[in-house]
């Protein structure tokens, strides 16, 4: 065979299957031999970190960085001062702005900020390619501000002086999707090199308060201020009249002002926890996961779905005082953040993005249901509108873009969307070229609740479900019972850390008539996925 390519660097070979003149077949038996070769798979992944560093992405200790937008970096950075400096990485520009504010207070000398991009890059996916890595510009940024190296110790001293900074601190929104940038940018620099990690209190977290009690006003008022959820909680539990106090969710960095980001920073020993030496394994202890470093592998390596969900359901079964930090420590270990603190991320993700079996819905879409059937929403409104409306009443605690999204995924009707919608499309909500992406900006289109929804969910219904509470507040319920299986109507799709989920879609009229059988005592037959269908096609309404 005379192989042909598409180029002088023969990067792409271009010879048709045809002309090969063999075929190799790869059985399933094959491929599930070679990926329990574990030092095949470690092998792959380190010849990927190998390339990926590559002297154009390592860092080196110098005085004066350029060219890298929005860095604010400390006056002794990379001089012989270097190891007393801090990287503060923020979550976002609004979160820079927070922590620019706080430096006032303790000068910028010693102080440099760096903003993140959204969520950090896990070089530890399979999936991702080594060019992606090299390539990216958060991560090329910040092995270039901090100064560091690969194939280096920096356990030895004389090592350690060579970096720019001698901490790097993570200061994330303190909810659930900010402790999983803080295990992103954690399994980064392990991945790296894990020796930085050996090194006590060079990662540091800053925390902020999530929720802020006060009562009274003025020199007299009692303000307390919480740094979990779980905290909050049992400060109700153990409170009578905490609905007398007056509460505010910081959702994000972003809600506190200049004045609240001075009096963190000048009491900077309660806001800042240092993380302690990655520890050997004989010293974590018997525990699941209690090793630091198999907790950081265990979270984050792509081929560990198995053990997420084990490790999900260890801590599911305990007690709620068992999970969440403890924010009083001034050190905590790795495998503690990964167990207590990550591992609510990881909860919380399952449950907003796989959807329930009982009603079919993500918890967005069961608020915009709820608020709904709150405002009667018989006459149409705007998606943006009704957006601003349902974060008000159901206690919605992210973007409200995302609800606006999840308003418009409610309400389409073309083919290989919803089978039943539950909200009117009035306007351009999309179309099956693109998927539903192609919808127009929520300001410009309109929607209402679809009359077929009261006849699936009752309103006499409404009295005996369960309902959530969010700071005193009755919001949604726990899940709607429809009078048909909307979770095999109108499908469902998620994906989660460790779980995914996609269920086809049905034809109501064959669920209908199945159910019918069941109540009769007759066999169930099987039924045939159905890809497009309207509630105006076969008079359901």
């Amino acid at each position: 065979m005379n192989p042909s390519f598409g180029s002088q660097t023969k990067e792409l070979l271009t010879s048709q299957i045809k002309h090969f003149g063999s075929k190799c077949d790869i059985t399933t038996k094959m491929m599930k031999s070679f990926l329990h070769k574990t030092d095949v798979v470690n092998r792959c992944f380190e010849f990927i970190a190998n390339k990926s560093s590559s002297s154009s992405s390592s860092g080196r200790k110098t005085a004066v960085i350029r060219g890298i937008a929005k860095l604010d970096d400390a006056n002794f950075a990379g001089t012989r001062r270097a190891a007393l400096c801090t990287l503060i990485l923020t979550e976002g520009d609004s979160a820079k702005a927070l922590a620019i504010s706080g430096t006032s207070v303790v000068g910028r000398d010693k102080y440099g900020v760096y903003p993140l991009r959204g969520k950090f890059l896990n070089p530890r996916d399979s999936g991702v390619r080594s060019d992606k890595i090299s390539n990216n510009k958060c991560i090329h940024d910040l092995i270039k501000i901090l100064g560091i190296r690969r194939h280096v110790n920096y356990c030895d001293e004389k090592v350690f002086r060579t970096l720019r900074y001698g901490h790097c601190m993570i200061m994330a929104d303190q909810d659930n999707d900010g402790s999983h940038i803080k295990g992103l940018v954690i399994n980064f620099l392990h991945w790296y090199n894990h020796s930085l990690l050996k090194v006590p209190g060079y990662i540091q977290q800053f925390i902020t308060p999530i929720v802020k009690a006060t009562k009274g006003s003025g020199k007299n008022a009692i303000r307390k201020q919480f740094f979990s959820n779980a905290e909050y909680v049992q400060w109700q539990r153990e409170t009578p009249d905490y609905r007398s106090w007056h509460t505010k969710y910081y959702k994000g960095l972003g809600t506190s002002d200049s004045r609240e980001a001075k009096e963190y920073f000048k009491d900077l020993g309660r806001h800042r926890i240092d993380f302690q030496a990655l520890r050997p394994k004989a010293e974590c202890g018997d525990g699941l996961f209690a090793g630091d470093e198999e907790s950081i592998v265990m979270a984050f390596g792509k081929l560990n779905a198995g053990k997420r969900k084990a490790w999900m359901k260890q801590w599911e079964i305990r007690d709620e005082s068992a999970l969440g930090i403890d924010y009083k420590v001034k050190a905590m270990n790795y495998a503690d953040f990964v167990n207590k603190e990550l591992v609510e991320y990881s909860i919380a993700s399952r449950t907003r993005g796989i959807p329930s079996f009982i009603d079919g819905f993500k918890p967005s879409q069961r608020k915009v249901l709820f608020a709904c059937f709150k405002r009667r929403l018989t006459k149409e409104i705007k998606v943006a509108q009704l957006s601003g409306y349902v974060s008000e009443h159901t206690a919605y605690h992210h973007a409200e873009g995302g609800l606006a999204t999840t308003i418009v995924g409610m309400a389409q009707i073309f083919v290989g969307s919803n089978n039943i919608n539950l909200l009117r499309p009035n306007g351009q909500f999309g179309t099956r070229l693109q998927g539903g992406k192609d919808a127009a900006s929520p300001r410009y289109i309109f929607t209402a609740l679809h009359p077929i929804a009261r006849a699936l969910f009752p309103a006499e219904d409404d009295a005996v479900l369960r309902y959530r509470e969010d700071d005193g507040q009755s919001i949604e319920p726990v899940h709607y019972v429809p009078v048909i299986p909307m979770v095999l109507i109108n499908g469902a799709k998620g994906i989660a850390t460790g779980w995914s989920t996609d269920l086809p879609t049905y034809n109501p009229r064959d669920i209908i008539k199945q159910i019918r059988r069941y109540f009769a005592g007759e066999e169930i037959q099987a039924i045939r996925q159905l890809g497009a269908f309207s509630v105006f096609d076969v008079g359901l309404v």
